[in-house]
């Protein structure tokens, strides 16, 4: 099988190049190739740092449980819980056509897992239009590309029947195609919030034995307060089910698509790729290609702290987000998939740099600050401000409606040493 799938940026869709597919058997390869008026615009920029503006096919190395395509393309593709939906969807629909006494092919690869997820509501600005000329995925016929808020319940309810394999057709067509690239195998769909907005709305996991979404919504209220810019997060109850209601970033007021890549793409890093990697890679790259580089490492700064003291150990680079600017320049996204771990060891997915380690320690935040471009001053009164944040985790929690229990649960991410290294460091 070969295919070519026309690729375009933004809302007024401009060309920017082809996606080249090809699959032998169980072999697949891709290659990228820039379309040369796009090469040649004033508006260019190349869509991550493996992908230089030249011409033709660039091939990408795809190694074993690694992406078949280039960072940025596959920043778009369906996370483990919308592949999930996609293969459930598809068999049940073969199933009905094989009832039919008809036919329905198989996913043939990866490009259907890409082409499968939501048009309207994939992730940043990338989109990618088939041999036909439709975008993909494409509306369905009088149905909604994204439900509101008032269809949380059934949605709450179609996530729990995908969780336990009781799900109907129905349900699936709620979610199909509408999860998101960031966020693991958690049950979430691409929702309109009570504003109007695009929005993420995260649903409790069968499995939880604690109050996940309330804590999630939790940390990043804790994150503004702890003047980082963190995505906008609300609590909405869907009958007796709390749902993460979480603003998408990656589009603007207007409702326009701002062009997205994860921190992984930004360094050249494959996900699954094996290897420990730094915050300081992440302040090389702000060196190197940001708009405002010095007031995104010191928000970084800022970041790490916090994740330190909520215990925020989720932090690989793929939860580390970049939104486009002009020109090939980026600043840093809101702060997004930020959550307290109990259970988990005080060690960051992310190191802070290669020699301070896997160490969620404010000492080793701190013998990091000259990296950073930051005065000793200025990093105890960044990890004063966010200390002081934190430590109100109980009132904030309980103004989110948190019971005392639920509260207790998560006590260990937020009560421990670390906190009180913070506070030593005023004295």
């Amino acid at each position: 099988m070969k295919r070519t799938i026309d690729v375009f940026l933004g809302d007024t869709p401009v060309h920017i190049g082809s996606l080249h597919y090809n699959r032998d058997g169980a072999r697949e390869s891709a290659a990228f190739e820039y379309d040369p008026t796009w090469i040649g615009s004033a508006a260019s920029f190349p869509l991550d740092p493996t992908l230089p503006l030249v011409r033709g096919p660039q091939f990408h190395r795809a190694e074993r449980d690694t992406p078949l395509f280039h960072a940025a393309i596959a920043d778009t593709e369906p996370d483990g819980w919308g592949e999930m939906v996609i293969r459930r969807d598809h068999a049940k629909r073969r199933a009905a056509a094989r009832e039919a006494g008809g036919t329905l092919p198989a996913l043939d690869g990866r490009l259907d897992f890409l082409l499968a997820v939501d048009d309207h509501t994939r992730i940043g600005a990338l989109r990618f239009r088939d041999e036909s000329g439709t975008f993909c995925r494409a509306q369905e016929p009088g149905k909604r590309s994204t439900p509101p808020l008032i269809e949380l319940a059934q949605l709450a309810a179609a996530t729990r029947a995908v969780e336990l394999n009781q799900e109907t057709a129905a349900d699936l067509a709620f979610l199909i195609g509408r999860g998101t690239s960031p966020g693991g195998l958690r049950p979430k769909c691409t929702v309109v919030d009570a504003d109007g907005r695009l929005s993420i709305g995260k649903f409790p996991s069968v499995q939880d034995s604690r109050a996940v979404t309330k804590a999630e919504v939790l940390a990043l209220h804790l994150a503004a307060a702890a003047k980082i810019n963190a995505a906008k997060a609300t609590l909405v109850m869907a009958e007796n089910t709390p749902v993460a209601v979480i603003r998408r970033f990656d589009r603007a007021a207007s409702g326009a698509r701002i062009m997205f890549v994860s921190a992984a793409t930004l360094l050249g890093v494959d996900r699954g790729a094996t290897g420990d990697h730094s915050y300081a890679e992440v302040v090389d790259a702000l060196r190197q290609h940001g708009a405002d580089a010095q007031r995104d490492i010191n928000e970084l700064f800022r970041r790490i702290a916090f994740s330190i003291l909520i215990t925020n150990v989720d932090d690989h680079l793929h939860n580390h987000g970049f939104l486009h600017v002009e020109k090939g320049k980026w600043r840093l996204s809101p702060a997004f998939d930020v959550n307290p771990f109990p259970e988990r060891q005080r060690e960051l997915k992310t190191w802070i740099t290669d020699d301070a380690g896997p160490a969620a320690s404010i000492e080793g935040l701190m013998s990091a600050a000259a990296y950073f471009g930051i005065t000793h001053a200025n990093a105890v009164s960044i990890v004063h401000e966010v200390e002081k944040a934190v430590a109100k985790w109980r009132k904030v929690g309980k103004s989110l409606g948190m019971t005392v229990d639920e509260l207790d649960a998560f006590a260990e991410a937020f009560e421990h040493h670390e906190r009180a290294a913070a506070r030593r460091l005023r004295s």
